[in-house]
């Protein structure tokens, strides 16, 4: 395992911090769910479990599992997972500690060590179920970064990588976002790393990113892009579109892009 995926981030638990990247709810249960998806519970660190939610496609195909952003809960892809798995891939969102079905309260440390325990059991309960053993890392937004440590700490478990709206420095979001990142005294080496964790993923690279995103400009996505070794890589931008509206202006590009890159790397 490298150094990298090992790194301490308890600096990034701070208070200020915490409140500025999460923005848990919890599930009300209203959501009503095809017969093709099965809600999953994982056990996670001491005593704490992370909700999911595994829409099937088939048993041979490959599968997605997906990291979501800051405000959203797995159980939101809801009505747009069918759009998902008729492309041909099994799509598997899963919430944080605190977001959805999930219990505890999420902090970056223990979203870092989670997304590793959830990966190691998504992994075996496709193989007890008889799923294709080929699982492609997907992250959004906050969850860009489980998506880049798992794309360091298991590149010889996964397929591919695809980020959409992912953040290469940590710094800038966290001051965007409204933490004095000066008084607290935190470098970007104690962040989340991304950029340096891109350079360790040999898998292939998919990087989706709004044309006018304002929360992580399209200058960041660029940087993982370029960053990443892999000798197979494509960039998405979606013209027209910001942060949250990816999918709304770009929905025929992103799922062509997902569809293309998914069946090219996987067969």
């Amino acid at each position: 395992m490298s150094d990298m995926t090992i790194s301490d981030y308890r600096r990034l638990d701070h208070p200020d911090i915490t409140s500025a990247l999460f923005h848990p709810r919890g599930d009300s249960g209203a959501y009503r769910f095809p017969a093709s998806a099965k809600p999953v519970l994982i056990a996670v660190g001491v005593g704490e479990t992370i909700g999911g939610v595994f829409y099937a496609a088939g048993k041979t195909l490959p599968t997605v599992l997906f990291f979501h952003g800051n405000g959203e809960v797995a159980a939101d892809y809801n009505e747009i997972a069918p759009l998902f798995t008729e492309q041909g891939f099994n799509f598997f969102p899963v919430d944080y500690r605190g977001y959805g079905r999930s219990s505890g309260t999420p902090s970056a440390s223990t979203m870092m060590s989670d997304c590793r325990d959830v990966f190691d059991y998504v992994k075996g309960w496709l193989t007890d179920l008889g799923f294709a053993d080929k699982i492609i890392i997907m992250g959004r937004s906050l969850g860009s970064a489980c998506a880049l440590e798992l794309a360091a700490s298991r590149d010889d478990d996964i397929s591919g990588l695809v980020i959409e709206s992912g953040f290469a420095r940590t710094l800038p979001l966290l001051n965007l976002l409204g933490v004095d990142t000066t008084r607290l005294g935190l470098t970007e080496a104690e962040g989340f790393r991304n950029i340096d964790k891109v350079s360790a993923c040999r898998q292939p690279l998919l990087v989706i990113h709004a044309e006018n995103d304002h929360i992580i400009p399209l200058s960041e996505g660029r940087a993982l892009f370029d960053r990443g070794p892999a000798v197979d890589k494509a960039f998405i931008m979606i013209p027209g579109a910001d942060h949250n509206t990816v999918f709304y202006y770009g929905m025929r590009t992103y799922l062509s892009g997902l569809n293309n890159f998914i069946h090219r790397i996987t067969g």
